[in-house]
C-alpha cells in the first residue's frame, strides 16, 4: 500500500468534512452499544426476559469485537469507503428490525446483527482517518475521535433515558433510520477519499470464525442464556479451551492472522490488553447496571438514571484531554493507567454499599471517580501498546487494544447479569437487586485492583521509529 506521504493532498475544508463524516459514523456506533441500558427495565416491562437482558448487550458487543478485524481486511481488499458505506447499510437496516422485535430472542438477535455493521462503522471510521488527515496531523484528530467515542458510549444511557422516557424504547432503533441515511448520503457524496493501490491479503475467516466461537461459548459458560442453559457448563468450557487452541494453531500459520501472537512477545503487550480488557468490563458494568439500579431499586425514571450518568462522560472527556495533552508534553504517561485504575477501583469500592437509600450525590460522585479512571487509563494504555511495537505493527497493537476492551465489557455485562440474577434468587424483588448490585461492583473493584498491580508493571518507552529487520528482532525481545 502507499504511505500517507504519498497522498494527494486535500484542502482542509475537504479533510474537515470528511471528518466530520466519520464523527457521525462513530457516534452512531457508540451510542447504540450503551443507548439500551436506561431503556432495559421498559424493554423488559413489554418483551420480558429479565434473565436474558444483560444479551441485549452482550450481543451486539460480541459480534462488534468479533467482526472488526474483518472489516479492516475487507477496507484493504475492496476500499475503505465502499465496506464502510456497506457497513453504515447493515447497521441501519438491523436498526430497524431492532424497534420492530416481537419479543426478547428478536431482539437479541437482531442487536448481533447491528453489532457486525457498528464494527465496520467502527474500524472504519479509525482506517479512514489515516487515509484524510497527514501523519503530524493525526494525533489530533484520533484525540478528537476518542472524545467523541467516550461522550458516545457514556452518553447513549442519558439520549436512551430521554427517548424512552418521551417516545418510547422502540424509537431509540427507529431514529436510526433517519441518521443512518444522512451518514450513508454524507459518506456517499461528502467523504471523499484519495484512490490508493489496493494490497490483496488473504482474509483470516478461519481465526475470526475460532476467535467467535470462543468468546460466544465462555460468555455461555460465564452469564449463561437466561432461563435455560442451552447446555452444561462442562460443554462451554471444553468448546471455550478447544476453540481457543484451534485459534491459536490457525494463527501462527496465517499470513495474515486476525490477531499477529507474536504481539505478546513485547512486555507491555499483554498488560496493556490486561488494562483494556478490565476498561470494558467497568465502563460496561457502570453503564448498564447503575442506572438498572436507580430505576428499580429507587424508583427514578429513564431519562433520570440516564441523566446521573453525565457527570461521569465530562469526567471521561476531562481526563482523557488532560491525560493526552500532558503526555504529549512531557513524554511521560506510565502514572496515569496506575491513577486511572485506581480510581476505577475507588469508585467501584464506593458503589459495593449501594442500597435504596444511598443518596444521589454519592453515587455521582463514585461515577465521577470511575469517570477519571477510564479517561486516564483508555488512551494512555493505548499509547503505550503503541510505543511498545514498530511502526509497522502499530496498527495491529492497536486492534488489539480496541478488540480487548470491547471482549471486556461483552464478557463483564454477562458476568455481571449473572451475578444480578443469583442475587435475585430467593429474595423480594427489590432486595434481591440490590444484593445483586452490591456483588457486582465487589467483582469490579477486585478486577480493577488487579489493573492496577498490571500498569505497575509497565515500561515507559519512546515512541519507536522505521527500524531494519535486524532491530525489529532485537525489538521483539522487550
Amino acid at each position: 500500500m502507499s504511505t500517507p506521504d504519498s497522498q494527494p493532498v486535500m484542502s482542509p475544508a475537504r479533510i474537515r468534512a470528511g471528518f466530520a463524516v466519520l464523527l457521525l459514523s462513530m457516534l452512531l456506533a457508540m451510542l447504540d452499544n450503551t443507548v439500551v441500558g436506561t431503556a432495559m427495565p421498559t424493554i423488559v416491562g413489554e418483551l420480558g426476559g429479565l434473565r436474558q437482558l444483560s444479551w441485549v448487550v452482550t450481543a451486539y458487543t460480541l459480534t462488534t469485537a468479533a467482526s472488526t478485524p474483518i472489516w479492516g481486511k475487507l477496507g484493504d481488499l475492496y476500499g475503505r469507503k465502499t465496506v464502510h458505506l456497506s457497513a453504515i447499510g447493515i447497521f441501519t437496516v438491523a436498526s430497524v428490525a431492532c424497534g420492530f422485535a416481537a419479543d426478547m430472542g428478536q431482539l437479541i438477535a437482531f442487536r448481533a446483527v447491528q453489532g457486525i455493521g457498528a464494527g465496520g462503522l467502527t474500524v472504519g471510521a479509525l482506517s479512514l482517518i489515516g487515509v484524510l488527515v497527514s501523519p503530524k496531523e493525526r494525533g489530533r484528530y484520533q484525540g478528537m475521535m476518542a472524545s467523541t467515542m467516550a461522550a458516545g458510549q457514556i452518553g447513549g444511557p442519558l439520549f436512551g433515558g430521554a427517548v424512552t422516557s418521551l417516545l418510547g424504547w422502540r424509537w431509540n432503533f427507529y431514529l436510526n433510520l433517519p441518521l443512518g441515511l444522512i451518514v450513508l448520503a454524507a459518506t456517499a457524496f461528502v467523504l471523499v477519499v484519495p484512490s490508493m493501490p489496493r494490497r490483496r491479503v488473504q482474509l483470516d475467516f478461519g481465526g475470526a470464525l475460532l476467535l467467535t466461537v470462543a468468546i460466544t461459548a465462555l460468555l455461555l459458560l460465564t452469564g449463561g442464556t437466561g432461563d435455560q442453559a442451552l447446555l452444561p457448563a462442562p460443554v462451554f468450557a471444553a468448546v471455550t479451551v478447544i476453540a481457543l487452541a484451534g485459534f491459536v494453531l490457525v494463527e501462527r500459520r496465517s499470513q495474515e492472522p486476525v490477531l499477529p501472537l507474536r504481539l505478546f512477545t513485547y512486555r507491555n503487550i499483554p498488560l496493556t490488553t490486561a488494562i483494556m480488557f478490565v476498561v470494558g468490563v467497568i465502563s460496561f458494568g457502570m453503564i448498564t447496571f447503575v442506572p438498572l439500579f436507580q430505576q428499580n431499586v429507587q424508583g427514578a425514571s429513564a431519562s433520570g438514571s440516564g441523566t446521573l450518568l453525565l457527570p461521569m462522560t465530562l469526567a471521561v472527556v476531562v481526563a482523557s484531554q488532560v491525560a493526552g495533552r500532558v503526555a504529549s508534553r512531557t513524554g511521560r504517561y506510565r502514572v496515569f493507567p496506575i491513577a486511572g485504575t485506581l480510581c476505577m477501583a475507588a469508585g467501584s469500592a464506593v458503589l459495593t454499599m449501594l442500597d435504596a437509600a444511598t443518596p444521589v450525590w454519592v453515587i455521582s460522585g463514585a461515577l465521577v471517580l470511575a469517570g477519571l479512571g477510564l479517561g486516564f487509563s483508555t488512551q494512555t494504555t493505548t499509547l503505550i501498546a503503541q510505543n511498545t511495537v514498530p511502526v509497522s505493527e502499530i496498527g495491529v497493537a492497536t486492534a488489539n487494544t480496541t478488540m480487548f476492551r470491547t471482549i471486556g465489557g461483552a464478557i463483564g455485562t454477562s458476568v455481571f447479569g449473572a451475578l444480578l440474577t443469583a442475587g435475585m434468587t430467593g429474595q423480594p424483588a427489590v432486595n434481591g437487586l440490590v444484593t445483586g448490585e452490591r456483588h457486582i461492583f465487589i467483582v469490579a473493584a477486585i478486577v480493577s485492583v488487579l489493573a492496577f498491580v498490571a500498569a505497575w508493571g509497565l515500561r515507559e518507552l519512546p515512541a519507536q521509529r522505521e527500524e531494519s529487520p535486524a532491530t525489529a528482532s532485537v525489538a521483539m525481545a522487550r
